[in-house]
């Protein structure tokens, strides 16, 4: 049997939510000279950019253009790759190198299932472009998370069965994306947690028997 390990990745393979935020908070206040509440930039978490900018300017009750939309969802993607210069081998979470290794120890394929268009930029950052078998392209799904269709092309990515794989999520979005594909879910953080057929803290408390052994029962 092929089994695979599918992964989100900001806020479980590296923390680049952070960058997302700082982005999002100076597009707002250049445009429109307000603060983006934190609990709206929240609601963005585990969403792709065009559902997040959609999100964000309907909480804050604003109305753009289709060419203003498009042009400020280019703009947020420049802040926040120039955030991302500040990336490197230091900001993988903790344990999830380890991780990595165990899953491919124990003849794992691993696939990323990530809305982020700068998915292969941030892996190379990280120095973990060779890690992964496969890196679904979230422009090539009809549909971004919470619908399973990002989920269901990394493990067609890696010629995996959904229900032959287990997937990592911080975000209640993916979990719901996770559950919808068929697959095994691992909630990274409470709001994750909460919904996820097995929940950790954080990164650091991700324990791989542990979830083996849920994911058998």
């Amino acid at each position: 049997m092929t089994k695979a390990a599918l992964f989100d990745l900001d806020g479980v393979i590296a923390d680049t939510a952070v960058y997302h935020l700082q982005a999002w908070h100076k597009l707002i206040q250049d445009h429109f000279d307000l603060d983006a509440p934190a609990d709206l930039l929240a609601q963005t978490k585990g969403l792709s950019r065009t559902d997040s900018l959609a999100a964000i300017l309907s909480g804050l009750d604003l109305t753009v253009t289709d060419d203003e939309f498009t042009q400020l969802a280019a703009e947020k993607n420049a802040l926040y790759q120039q955030l991302l210069a500040n990336l490197n081998e230091d900001s993988i979470l903790p344990g999830i190198a380890d991780l990595l290794a165990a899953l491919r120890k124990k003849g794992f394929r691993l696939a990323l299932a990530s809305a982020s268009h700068n998915a292969p930029l941030i892996l190379d950052k990280l120095g973990l472009s060779g890690t992964f078998d496969a890196i679904a392209d979230p422009r090539k799904v009809a549909h971004g998370k919470p619908a399973p269709d990002i989920f269901l092309a990394a493990a067609k990515g890696v010629g995996c069965q959904p229900e032959d794989c287990i997937a990592f999520e911080d975000s209640a979005a993916g979990i719901a994306a996770i559950k919808a594909a068929g697959s095994f879910a691992v909630g990274v953080g409470q709001q994750a947690a909460r919904q996820a057929d097995i929940g950790f803290p954080d990164t650091a408390a991700l324990e791989l028997d542990q979830i083996l052994d849920s994911w058998h029962k």
